[in-house]
């Protein structure tokens, strides 16, 4: 029994449409997902600037949700002949605004537990601080700036209890707010799947709770 990961987006509209389901299993890359170059800079990896981001037109409502499906295995043979993997998390990071076509901008990342989110973010070359990816603005893990600011949008139960720290920085904003550099993933050992939603004080979507 396997879990996959789904994201969902839908406009509300004057004609209403259904929503669209687009599955994306946590564990396969796809081209919008992860870049094949590695740590060279390239198209797929650059972000644009904020400036950007406020220039476009926001859509009316774009609704994007996350789900989770079983997966019936039936294939016992192969997963007793499959080697024995580590424990890990995998991520699905969320990028703050939407693809051309509208769908979901999402990379796909699979980390030990026990890190801060921050690290595994950096590490996984996931924009972390937008606008604020200046050496004098931010405090580089210190927990003062409040500039790694990231919405969890599924996997909250694996991270650490909130700070005092982000206890006092996050008191005005919403509570699936955290500090990336006060967060931690778990432990060593721990497993699961996560959903975050980078700069969400920059996102063109909403997420759907229901």
């Amino acid at each position: 029994m396997g879990a996959t990961l789904q994201l969902v987006v839908g406009v509300a509209s004057p004609s209403p449409r259904p929503a669209v389901p687009f599955p994306f299993p946590i564990a396969a890359a796809t081209s919008t997902s992860s870049c094949s170059i590695g740590k060279q800079r390239c198209s797929c990896c650059v972000r644009l600037p904020p400036r950007r981001l406020q220039r476009q037109a926001r859509p009316s409502r774009v609704l994007v949700r996350a789900v989770q499906t079983d997966t019936a295995g039936g294939g016992e043979a192969e997963a007793a002949a499959a080697p024995e993997e580590p424990p890990s998390v995998d991520f699905a990071f969320v990028a703050p605004r939407l693809l051309p076509d509208g769908t979901p901008d999402v990379h796909y990342r699979t980390a030990c537990g026990g890190q801060k989110l921050r690290d595994i973010m950096l590490d996984g070359f996931i924009d972390l601080y937008g606008p604020y990816d200046k050496l004098l603005l931010n405090c580089s893990g210190g927990g003062v700036c409040g500039t790694c600011i990231v919405e969890v949008v599924q996997g909250s139960e694996l991270l650490s209890p909130k700070t005092d720290v982000e206890k006092e920085l996050l008191k005005r904003q919403p509570k699936t707010w955290r500090l990336a550099c006060q967060a931690t993933v778990g432990s060593p050992d721990s497993t699961g799947q996560m959903v975050i939603q980078q700069l969400p004080e920059w996102k063109i979507h909403e997420w759907d709770k229901s």
